[in-house]
């Protein structure tokens, strides 16, 4: 029995009210007979850890072993504190090391964030010899910082995240992304070829979306989405309401089209500004934040799904987002306004790319799509439903990320 070790800042369970892609890799590893040790920490902005005065606590979940370190806490994505935190783990990672890895691993998975842990996993590699790293990329930094943040490309944050960019990249046995076109980002960097770079994406478990729920039907604001949507041709957009999710251009498409009905469902810093210059509209409703279990209730009851990713370097190397398996596993057509390497929608043949920033592009075509027929939205839909179900389901995945450790391990 292979020792898999998955060192990373954030691995929450179900247990913290939110079950993270590395607890669900991990509980598929255990369940495919490895034996799995996760390394992680207590301070996460989308989970609930237990207060501990205990500088480190063990737990088992789904056979697998978590070692929780108690890091510095903090509340806000873009707060100091969260930059502390990831220094905190890393630190105390690096004192607690031989507490922490006792058992030779045959494997040390690194995923960030935070970048750093790259540089423990090397520390590991020396102290077992024969283990073998993955480097595990979910956001690529420091190219993230640059695109996102507005940094220099010459701070010395990005500098240095750079640096340690580049050891991983160089010395790790294989670079596993949720991307699909990491590999030219990795050949960029080092400036050569690189033939250990693979993409495994984010999954689902299908039969969580395959559910029916009766109490739905009796909840009031689901009954208004349901006769909102009934009376036109019906849009719907899904997720955080912020600066970062490009919703401009779908707004302003909304003012023009009086004959196409708009639903945005969630919440965020930018809701209550969208809110009121669409007041005045009443083909427009915000539906604020719903509970994820029952969003596929809302987007059902939708003709079309739209998401916006906003124009960035990051997206020459394609996407992975759990919003787009929520929106195609739906079962309904996609119309997505990105600039960057295409997948997903067009692999499965469910819905449209249009141009980032281009009111009157996304305009007609949803224009074109509200014409088209029932029948033609129905089949989009249900190509992207059946490619999820096919290719994103998380025991597929498990099975060819063990596959490139079986691999690197023989």
């Amino acid at each position: 029995m292979k020792n898999i070790l998955i060192i990373t800042k954030y691995a929450s369970t179900k247990n913290e009210g939110m079950e993270s892609r590395i607890s669900v890799l991990a509980s598929e590893f255990a369940i495919k007979k490895y034996n799995v040790s996760v390394v992680t920490s207590n301070s996460n902005h989308c989970a609930y850890y237990k207060k501990t005065k205990k500088k480190i606590y063990n737990y088992i979940y789904n056979k697998v072993k978590f070692k929780v370190i108690n890091t510095l806490q903090y509340k806000t994505t873009t707060s100091l504190k969260r930059i502390l935190s990831w220094f905190d783990f890393e630190l105390k990672l690096f004192l607690n090391i031989k507490k922490l890895v006792i058992e030779k691993p045959d494997v040390i998975i690194v995923s960030s964030l935070s970048l750093l842990t790259v540089v423990n996993g090397l520390i590991l590699k020396n102290k077992f010899k024969s283990t073998k790293l993955i480097f595990e990329v979910r956001d690529i930094w420091p190219l993230t910082l640059i695109e996102e943040g507005g940094y220099s490309k010459y701070h010395p944050a990005v500098l240095f995240l750079g640096f340690i960019e580049k050891i991983g990249y160089k010395y790790y046995d294989a670079i596993v992304g949720t991307m699909p076109n990491l590999k030219d980002h990795v050949e960029n960097v080092l400036n050569k070829p690189n033939k250990n770079v693979f993409c495994i994406p984010f999954g689902v478990f299908p039969e969580n979306y395959l559910l029916e729920n009766s109490y739905i039907t009796n909840n009031k604001l689901f009954n208004d989405v349901e006769n909102f949507s009934k009376k036109k041709f019906t849009v719907a957009y899904a997720g955080s309401i912020g600066l970062s999710n490009g919703l401009d251009t779908i707004v302003q498409v909304a003012k023009q089209l009086s004959d196409v009905n708009f639903v945005f469902i969630g919440d965020g810093d930018y809701k209550d500004k969208y809110q009121k210059e669409l007041f005045q509209f009443p083909n427009v409703i915000f539906t604020g934040k719903i509970d994820k279990k029952y969003v596929k209730y809302f987007l059902d009851q939708c003709d079309v799904l739209f998401l916006a990713a906003l124009p960035s370097k990051v997206w020459l190397y394609g996407w992975s987002l759990n919003k787009m398996i929520d929106y195609m596993i739906s079962g309904k057509p996609v119309i997505a306004e990105y600039d960057g390497h295409k997948s997903m929608i067009n692999e499965a043949n469910s819905g449209f790319f249009v141009k980032s920033r281009n009111v009157n592009e996304l305009r007609n075509k949803i224009v074109e799509v509200s014409k088209m027929s029932t029948i033609d939205l129905e089949k989009l839909g249900k190509n992207g439903k059946k490619w999820i179900i096919k290719n994103r389901n998380w025991s597929k995945i498990a099975a060819d990320y063990l596959s490139i450790i079986d691999e690197i391990t023989k």
